[in-house]
């Protein structure tokens, strides 16, 4: 197969079979219907994997291809894919993260009545996101990253038991739908501005600098809401309601990393203006210390996970901010093999324990071997402990920040102090947090195991749940996934010393220098202050240490508080006296008008009704009249 069909197929393949599983008739989710749901869904993402892996052994130069769909006026929207070796890579982990939650979803929910849906969804989510990474056009774009907000609304809200998912979905929806504005008005700005919906017309275009400026700070409106960056964070932990394959989907290769990719592709604005990259460094500054101090006193095991999703995103838009784009989409890489591992691995926990509480785990390094290495592994790669992929991508943000302070990138360098200073103190936070999960979870004394509620990890009926007599690691279907993530969970991060790989980033010469003594002095201290806390007092949780604060970073520093307050409460406010402007004033208007001209219509009715006898009278009398005087001229 040409790489000119190739490129095309790569997002509709998965579309197509995720359209052909809506289809499906309804069942009760077992039988060939089921199997047939598993098929389409496993044969669309390993069949984007096999596109993809075409596409990246044939090594060719960057190519577009395009067919003309709609024209609207002087604006030509055409179906086409932008191919370069970046973007290969990118699909590539899209694509493999996406056919491991396929397989390893069709075990984890063997019980579920509404698996087919699901598997569609899923299929659906992949092939927007690919749509996202492989469009050359702005307004096809728009599609798959809107196609990814709807998906991710049906996912997280998946389980209709819980009565939290729904709410979860909805929030996510519309907090992402309020950065959707800002994104939406910022790309019609630029199409409108350069004549076109094509990406290299759109990044080539002279704009005025204070259009051009206002345009990318619109769009990063979009990408807070997408990949949760401060303040439109909020929706991703309360996601985590829904099923565990989905969040390995979101934050490891779709959703989260949408944004991220979408400011990679438009980078060619984004270094003409020191102010919106001044904005997204502080953006990426609050984010990246916001995530992680969050993540220190959680006791579910998922929104650990999730806060954690919230500051790595950071340190990609940092990456963004200071001027390296290689160093972002590096660590996207990693990040998505990484965070779909500790996923993944944390279903197989919930599974086999019954609880997503760190305080009713422990004791699971024995029981759970795989699961425990996969926890190592990952949380290592979180951490940035070396050789492991986190590491090698981490550091290529730092090292970026750190010139960023020199003066030599656009970002303003007071701007390039606040990146650096918050990337380099959350790699001590995220040593503790990342010790503290493992500790609580797979050392000290095995705690009382047993379902929490219903939910999709512990079974769709709970009476049928039993917890198994020793808590052990997932069947194969399950174990696959974890094992195949673990190769570039490890090694990934020494791609960088392959020139093609680090070519195809642009990525510098990687070099360990005095540079990184300190990240490293910070992440010792950071592990070794939550492993003191729990050797001095055995089986202590280290999230204790943390005293009057740990309530404020449990809760995200209220700021789910605040925007409603402060926001929803408004907004409803004003909503109500909207409706009821429109109901007292311009419905009571029109149904009075009505009411008044039916009221005139029966006046003028009942006015005929006693009129039409006399006028009869009227008429036979004058009739009568004229006929007398007619004989009588007669007569005469």
């Amino acid at each position: 197969m040409s790489v000119d069909v190739a490129g095309p197929l790569l997002p509709l393949v998965p579309l197509l079979c995720g359209l052909l599983g809506l289809l499906l008739p309804a069942g009760d989710g077992a039988g060939p219907r089921r199997r047939i749901a598993a098929g389409l869904g496993i044969a669309g993402a390993a069949a984007a994997l096999l596109l993809a892996i075409r596409l990246l052994v044939a090594g060719s130069e960057p190519f577009e291809t395009g067919l003309e769909i709609a024209r609207f006026g002087d604006f030509a929207v055409s179906f086409g894919v932008a191919i370069s070796p970046a973007v290969v890579y990118v699909a590539l982990a899209v694509s493999l993260v996406a056919l491991l939650v396929q397989v390893y979803s069709v075990t984890y929910l063997h019980d579920d009545p509404r698996y087919a849906p699901y598997a569609a969804q899923v299929s659906l989510f992949t092939g927007a996101m690919l749509l996202v990474v492989t469009s050359h056009d702005l307004i096809v774009l728009l599609v798959g990253w809107e196609v990814m907000g709807a998906c991710s609304y049906l996912l997280i809200g998946h389980d209709r038991r819980l009565p939290e998912a729904p709410a979860a979905a909805g929030k996510a929806f519309l907090v992402t739908r309020v950065g959707d504005v800002g994104f939406l008005l910022g790309i019609a700005v630029l199409i409108t501005q350069a004549g076109s919906t094509r990406l290299d017309q759109v990044t080539t275009y002279p704009y005025d600098a204070g259009t051009l400026t206002a345009a990318l700070l619109l769009i990063l409106a979009g990408v807070a809401g997408k990949s949760a960056q401060f303040p439109l964070h909020t929706w991703l932990p309360d996601a985590m309601a829904g099923p565990t394959p989905i969040s390995a989907l979101i934050h490891a290769a779709t959703m989260v990393a949408a944004g991220v990719y979408v400011v990679f592709r438009l980078y060619p604005l984004y270094e003409q203006s020191p102010a919106a990259l001044a904005v997204l460094g502080l953006m990426a500054a609050i984010t990246i210390l916001l995530g992680a101090l969050a993540a220190t006193a959680q006791d579910d095991l998922k929104r650990v996970l999730a806060w954690s999703t919230v500051s790595q995103i950071g340190y990609m838009t940092a990456a963004l901010a200071v001027g390296s784009p290689a160093a972002a989409l590096f660590h996207l890489l990693t990040h998505a093999a990484f965070k779909a591992l500790l996923f993944l691995a944390a279903g197989a926990v919930i599974h086999a324990v019954g609880s997503g509480l760190l305080s009713r785990m422990g004791g699971l390094r024995t029981s759970m071997p795989v699961t425990f290495w996969s926890f190592v592994i990952g949380l290592g790669a979180l951490a940035g402990v070396p050789p492991l992929a986190g590491f090698w991508s981490k550091e290529t943000v730092l090292t970026a920040a750190a010139h960023a302070t020199e003066g030599t990138e656009p970002i303003p360098v007071w701007a390039g102090w606040v990146v650096w200073l918050a990337a380099l103190l959350a790699v001590g936070i995220t040593a503790w947090y990342a010790t503290r999960l493992l500790l609580r979870a797979f050392f000290g004394v095995s705690r009382e195991h047993g379902p929490e509620g219903p939910d999709w990890e512990i079974g769709f009926d709970d009476a049928r749940y039993q917890v198994p007599r020793t808590p052990h690691d997932p069947p194969w279907p399950m174990r696959g996934p974890l094992l195949v993530l673990l190769v570039p969970s490890a090694l990934l991060g020494l791609a960088a010393y392959a020139p093609g790989f680090r070519t195809s980033l642009e990525l510098e010469d990687p070099h360990l220098g005095v540079a990184v003594a300190l990240p490293m002095l910070l992440l010792v201290a950071g592990a070794g202050v939550a492993w003191w806390i729990w050797w001095a007092v055995p089986g202590a949780d280290p999230a204790l240490a943390l005293g009057r604060a740990r309530p404020l970073f449990a809760d995200g520093f209220h700021l789910d508080a605040v925007q409603h307050r402060y926001v929803v409460v408004p907004v409803r406010y004003l909503a109500r006296w909207v409706t009821t402007g429109d109901e007292k004033i311009v419905d009571a208007a029109v149904m009075g008008a009505g009411a008044r001209t039916r009221g005139l219509g029966g006046l003028f009715a009942e006015v005929h009704r006693i009129a039409l006898p006399g006028a009869a009278l009227l008429v036979l009398l004058g009739g009568l009249v004229l006929g007398i005087v007619a004989w009588l001229g007669a007569l005469a």
